[in-house]
């Protein structure tokens, strides 16, 4: 009778780990060079598709990081490693990630990534975490490489081998997931009836932040148009002062302008509220029959900007009560130089209304210029 075979040795998964560093750090740099034309691939083609993200980052594992992974056990057998070959299995050596700020986003990144890149695999966490009744941060997961058009420029050609993993997911679901290394519990199986409720609560509340944000942005584009269309149908009775809707209306009303910014839009609108308007109908029969340039040139000497002209429109238009009203009116060297440009229009024998917004009394006298 033959005697027993020994037992197979022990898998050394610190010699299978060291082995695999000591490869991968030769390699590491190229999987730097790689993540990073990933990610100016992505960064040139969101504005193409209209699309902005709140970040965009790319990075190669570091050697820690794909150490502990290399060493990882095999879940359905702990005796033997998870990846037998890990540079050629672990598919995350270059990664980016893409955090947008609404779920249609998401989505539209998706068309980009298909269009962008030879999508490999594409995991969406979410239907697993549903499916396997576990708790985990949403998000989709892609593993592409470069599409041969691509990989065949020389630029490229180094990385023509190579895969990188895409993540997106939105900013709310990016705070879930750098929070979740906190949480103890990963299954809801698991986790005590209270905290349950309150995870499930949480998670709930997360994902309705996110269609809220996306509602409320999809409801700002739709007003931003509306009031777009009503200031060049000339129905300014139904348009509430924003700065959109006030670059729409100097626009049509004093010529475009490109030099202005965004900020002085909103800072012009802030003030229009402050002196007490309160829509565009307001605006329009306080400065009718004042001729901007010309006002321009008496107080300065020269044509200003459109919302320095506009401003002196409203100037002549209220009268003292603008610098009484202005957000300015704290400074003693502004109001004294507002006095000044006041009394340059009476000199001129401009029209001064002495408009109170808002109350059709103010609204009386109509300039004759």
């Amino acid at each position: 009778m033959s005697a027993p075979l020994p037992p197979a040795p022990a898998f050394d998964f610190e010699a299978h780990r060291r082995q695999a560093v000591e490869r991968y750090q030769t390699l590491r740099p190229l999987y730097e060079a790689f993540a990073s034309s990933v990610r100016l691939i992505l960064d040139q083609a969101l504005p193409a598709d209209g699309l902005k993200a709140a970040s965009l980052e790319a990075r190669a594992k570091s050697l820690d990081s794909f150490g502990r992974k290399a060493k990882a056990p095999s879940e359905t057998d702990p005796s033997r490693p998870r990846y037998a070959s890990p540079l050629d299995e672990i598919t995350d050596l270059a990664a980016a990630r893409v955090i947008t700020f609404f779920p249609r986003d998401v989505a539209a990144m998706d068309t980009l990534i298909q269009r962008e890149f030879e999508v490999l695999e594409r995991v969406d966490k979410a239907d697993v975490l549903l499916r396997e009744d576990r708790l985990g941060y949403q998000s989709v997961h892609y593993i592409v490489r470069l599409r041969r058009n691509r990989a065949t420029l020389p630029e490229y050609s180094r990385y023509a081998d190579l895969k990188a993993e895409i993540q997106v997911r939105t900013i709310l679901q990016h705070a879930w997931a750098e929070i979740e290394h906190d949480i103890q519990y990963k299954s809801l199986e698991t986790i005590p009836l209270q905290i349950r409720r309150r995870f499930l609560s949480l998670a709930g509340l997360l994902e309705l932040a996110d269609r809220e944000f996306q509602a409320v942005q999809e409801e700002d584009e739709r007003l931003r148009l509306e009031a777009r269309r009503s200031v060049e149908a000339g129905q300014f009775g139904s348009v509430e002062i924003t700065p959109d809707a006030l670059k729409s209306y100097l626009d049509r009303k004093l010529q475009p302008d490109g030099r202005m910014s965004d900020y002085s839009y909103e800072f012009t609108a802030r003030l229009l509220r402050q002196l007490g308007f309160m829509n565009f109908q307001q605006i329009d029969e306080a400065i009718s029959g004042y001729d901007d340039d010309r006002l321009s040139r008496l107080v300065s000497g020269a044509r200003q900007g459109q919302l320095s002209r506009f401003e002196t429109m409203v100037l002549a238009a209220m009268g003292e009560d603008f610098i009484r009203r202005h957000l300015f009116r704290s400074y003693p060297d502004w109001v004294t130089n507002e006095r000044s440009r006041l009394e340059a229009l009476v000199q001129a024998r401009v029209p001064i209304k002495n408009v109170i917004p808002g109350t059709p009394a103010g609204l009386a006298t109509t300039p004759d210029e």
